[in-house]
């Protein structure tokens, strides 16, 4: 990532700090285990307005200050008046030495809002160019490649892709390569091409689907970065459509005992899956940001975890 030592200053101000859960590393980059995801800086495509775009920058300048060095992104990640990438590079250029922005490519939306699910590997280049571009940079720290469940016959193989990419870190255009959306077989089909420094995989409290994958990221070391953590959306539903209320009460009583937000227990459990679980949870409200960060620091008691592990049926 292009650097400068006139950067703004990390955990400069009172308030949470974003290392209080720890650090894992993303290749050679030490990052600390609470980041912020940027989907939700510019309003989501289904809200009747954007997000007020000062107060999207006051999120990210606040981030930085209070720890946060993952940010996670991608071209898609717009309204018609603005940009996820074009908001990080607005708040935050000249960016921290030690700010890891990570992005995705393999999808791609239309002005309109028109959905593409996935990219030929030729057309990768083109998306890895448009983040470099919109975010300001010379090259891009971590590249996740989006696949998705019944892709494979439209997309090709996964290795495919993850070989273009390959190329495209080789000429010096990303340094680490990530994939999201992905099953099992997947990754292991993805690491016969290339290491893997990350999977993002839609994951939380009261969806389980994918407790095998992060034991196995665990065996490997690679990151684990849940999406969709907080926002506890009912699996095959997009967040606008059905919220996922199980287990309301067992987390309504761990909050109130730790004088926590039920969002800080969710995201204080998916942390202590394991040390090399990421949390990126989106927003666009400062207050709603330092309670996130806040939740790092919250440690959940054994008995505890056995009743809100017990909401799903108990622990891989």
């Amino acid at each position: 990532m292009t650097t400068n030592t006139a950067a703004p200053n990390t955990a400069t101000q009172s308030g949470p700090n974003a290392g209080a859960a720890g650090t894992w590393q993303l290749g050679d980059r030490t990052v600390n285990r609470i980041g912020l995801g940027a989907m939700r800086l510019t309003g989501m495509p289904w809200d009747p307005a954007p997000r007020d775009r000062d107060g999207a920058i006051a999120v990210l300048r606040r981030a930085v200050e209070l720890g946060v060095n993952h940010i996670d992104t991608a071209a898609f990640y717009f309204v018609p008046t603005r940009t996820a990438n074009e908001l990080i590079g607005t708040a935050l250029q000249p960016y921290p030495d030690d700010l890891v922005i990570t992005t995705k490519v393999g999808a791609s939306r239309s002005r309109d809002g028109g959905f593409e699910p996935y990219a030929r590997p030729e057309q990768l280049r083109g998306q890895v160019e448009e983040n470099i571009r919109q975010l300001g940079l010379d090259h891009l720290d971590v590249v996740n490649l989006r696949w998705g469940s019944g892709m494979t016959t439209e997309a090709g193989p996964v290795a495919d892709h993850v070989g273009t990419l390959a190329d495209l870190r080789d000429a010096g255009l990303i340094r680490h390569l990530g994939i999201s959306n992905i099953t099992t077989e997947q990754l292991t089909e993805a690491l016969t091409v290339s290491p893997i420094v990350c999977v993002q995989n839609q994951y939380g409290l009261t969806n389980r689907a994918d407790d095998a994958l992060l034991a196995r990221c665990g065996e490997l070391g690679i990151a684990f970065v849940p999406f969709f953590a907080v926002a506890a959306v009912v699996p095959g539903t997009s967040p606008h459509d059905a919220a996922d209320e199980t287990g309301t009460a067992e987390i309504d009583a761990v909050a109130e005992a730790h004088d926590a937000t039920s969002a800080q227990v969710r995201l204080a459990w998916t942390l202590q899956r394991g040390p090399h679980v990421l949390a990126i949870p989106g927003t666009g409200n400062v207050s709603h940001l330092e309670e996130n960060v806040a939740a790092g620091a919250l440690e959940l008691s054994e008995s505890e975890l056995a009743l809100l592990d017990g909401i799903a049926g108990g622990p891989a």
